[in-house]
């Protein structure tokens, strides 16, 4: 099971934080730390799993982590899991991003975290992988966003309405 996908840059800022278990903000941002402190050392040249952390609660759960420019992509799971198989993951939901996107970079999942959420959904909920498929997941996020652009239209006009009439 896939316990929490974090997103952080090499400052250790995060861009994306989900956890899908029930954690207070203070635990979350020390896990963040913690994590960032272990991989943001380690040489590139190095694996990308890193088990029997001691920053988590427990010691069954392995970190597993791809490092693209200037972001770290982040997995914690249990043993259960496949390392291969998440970084596979990771992959597919970097691909999807950069689909969304057209060329993501790290202003994007600052100013559209909204978007990223919705992608990670698509790929990964409640702990389990949904979809690995990347024209599903695009296709699922280009419906989504058909949906909200009508919605924000009306909004834009009813604010317009609102201006006129009290001009």
């Amino acid at each position: 099971m896939i316990k929490s996908v974090l997103i952080f840059n090499q400052l250790g800022k995060p861009r994306l934080l989900k956890f899908y278990t029930q954690l207070d903000t203070h635990t979350q941002q020390q896990i963040l730390r913690s994590i960032h402190a272990q991989i943001s050392k380690r040489p590139d040249t190095l694996c990308n799993f890193v088990e029997n952390t001691q920053s988590l609660d427990n010691s069954n759960t392995r970190i597993i982590y791809r490092h693209y420019a200037t972001l770290y992509f982040v997995f914690v799971t249990d043993l259960s899991e496949s390392e291969l198989g998440i970084l596979d993951l990771i992959q597919v939901f970097v691909e999807s991003l950069d689909r969304v996107f057209e060329n993501v970079c790290e202003l994007d999942l600052i100013f559209h975290f909204d978007e990223v959420h919705y992608v990670l959904s698509e790929v990964v909920s409640a702990g389990m992988v949904v979809e690995t498929n990347l024209q599903e997941i695009t296709r699922a996020v280009g419906e989504a966003k058909r949906c909200v652009k009508p919605e924000q239209e009306m909004s834009r006009l009813n604010i317009g309405v609102l201006r006129r009439g009290f001009v």
